[in-house]
Order: structure tokens, then C-alpha cells, then sequence
């Protein structure tokens, strides 16, 4: 697992994947910072952190849209299906690579507190309470990724693909009230994103929300080693 994850990471940064994602996610939290606190005066990062719910949203595809992808359309994931090294550990290697990356970028908002906390204390529990949200909701979506990218060799279909999972289970939460079906509306609310993700950007640590990421994360591995023993075995 570790040679993967350490190939992987070579991989980002061998390309200009992994440097044009941690830029732009910078350049953007950077300007979503500076205008609403620094040039507003402010020491509330809520608008920040609000900002960077969409950028994690756009950006985490892109990152994982080679994963898989990029092996399959060169023919190189027959020498990883076969090599002496489990299908779990294969994902798993693969996953801590992009989470790491992504761990990168999110370092920006500490920074970002900092800042704040030069001029005014920037309330550290809301802050933690942001950034763990960011932490789980994006390994939620890498996972996604993850297992788009296993199912095609195109990487842009990897991406939309992802993209489109990922806004479907956001958007959840408008929908679910419009259910008159109960137990169809309560299935709904219970796979609902945005209010799970919004309880922590408050500073409420809740043990149900970390098991529902973290859930999220367990079925989607699960279901990309399928893909790929099946693979396998064709």
C-alpha cells in the first residue's frame, strides 16, 4: 500500500496535475479570503469556508479523474491487478495519495486563521469545526472519484461522473422535504450531505456525522475493489 501511495504522489507531482490543483485551489480561497476579510475588515472565516464547499466540489474530481482511469487507457492497470499486492491495498494506496494532496490544500485555511488571529482571535473551534467538515466531505468525494475513475478509461467521463454523484447526494437535502412518501423521505434526509457537513462548520463535533463520512468513504472503496477484482478475473 505505501509503494502505491508513494507512487501515486510521484505521479502528481511527475505531472502538472497536482500543481495546477493546489493553484487554483489557492488562488481562489485566496480571493475569497482577502474580499471578505481582509479588505472587509472581518475576522469571520464563515464566508471563506462557505466558498471553499464549492471549490471542493469542482476541484476534487480533477483530481481524481486519472486514478484509474489513466492506468486503464495505457494499458498499465493489468500489471497492478496482477502484481503480488491486494486489490484493498491497491485502493487504499491510491486513496491516501489523493487525500494527502488534498490535505495540502486545505492547510491554506489554517493559514488563512492565522492571518486572522494576528488582528482578532478567529474562534479556533469554528475554524477546526470547518476544516475537519472539509476533511470528510472531500475524502467522501475522492472515494467517489475513486470509483468513477474505475469504471472508465476516459478521464473526463471520470470526471463529470464524479462531479455529477457528488452534487446529486449535496442537493439531497432540498429535495428530501419535497418527498410526501415518509419512509422514501426519511431514506433520503439519511444519505443527505449538506446538513451532516453543516452541523460541524458550527463548531458541533457529532460522532454521526463523522460515521456517515467515513461510511460514505468504506462503501465506495468497497465497491471500487469489486470493479477491479472483477476486472481481474475477465
Amino acid at each position: 500500500m505505501t509503494a502505491i501511495m508513494r507512487r501515486e504522489l510521484s505521479a502528481y507531482f511527475a505531472s502538472p496535475i497536482g500543481y495546477i490543483f493546489l493553484a487554483v485551489f489557492y488562488i481562489f480561497g485566496g480571493f475569497y479570503f482577502t474580499m471578505t476579510c481582509l479588505l472587509s475588515n472581518s475576522s469571520d472565516l464563515s464566508f471563506t469556508f462557505n466558498s471553499m464547499f464549492t471549490i471542493v466540489l469542482i476541484l476534487v474530481p480533477l483530481l481524481t479523474m486519472r486514478l484509474f482511469s489513466e492506468d486503464k487507457k495505457h494499458k498499465t492497470d493489468q500489471a497492478l491487478l496482477t502484481a503480488p499486492v491486494s486489490l484493498l491495498a491497491l485502493v487504499l494506496g491510491k486513496f491516501l495519495a489523493a487525500v494527502l494532496v488534498y490535505l495540502l490544500s486545505l492547510a491554506a485555511t489554517i493559514v488563512y486563521a492565522m492571518v486572522i488571529a494576528v488582528y482578532a482571535p478567529p474562534g479556533w473551534a469554528h475554524v477546526m469545526g470547518n476544516f475537519i467538515a472539509l476533511l470528510l466531505m472531500g475524502m467522501a468525494f475522492i472515494s467517489i472519484g475513486l470509483f468513477v475513475s474505475s469504471l472508465t478509461e476516459n478521464q473526463l467521463i471520470a470526471a463529470v461522473g464524479s462531479f455529477a454523484i457528488a452534487l446529486t447526494l449535496i442537493i439531497i437535502d432540498s429535495v428530501a422535504p419535497t418527498i410526501t412518501v415518509p419512509w422514501l423521505r426519511q431514506v433520503f434526509m439519511s444519505i443527505a450531505f449538506f446538513s451532516r457537513y453543516s452541523a460541524f462548520t458550527v463548531g458541533k463535533l457529532e460522532l454521526s456525522g463523522v460515521v456517515f463520512f467515513l461510511s460514505i468513504c468504506a462503501v465506495f472503496l468497497f465497491l471500487t475493489v469489486r470493479v477491479l477484482d472483477k476486472r481481474r478475473w475477465s
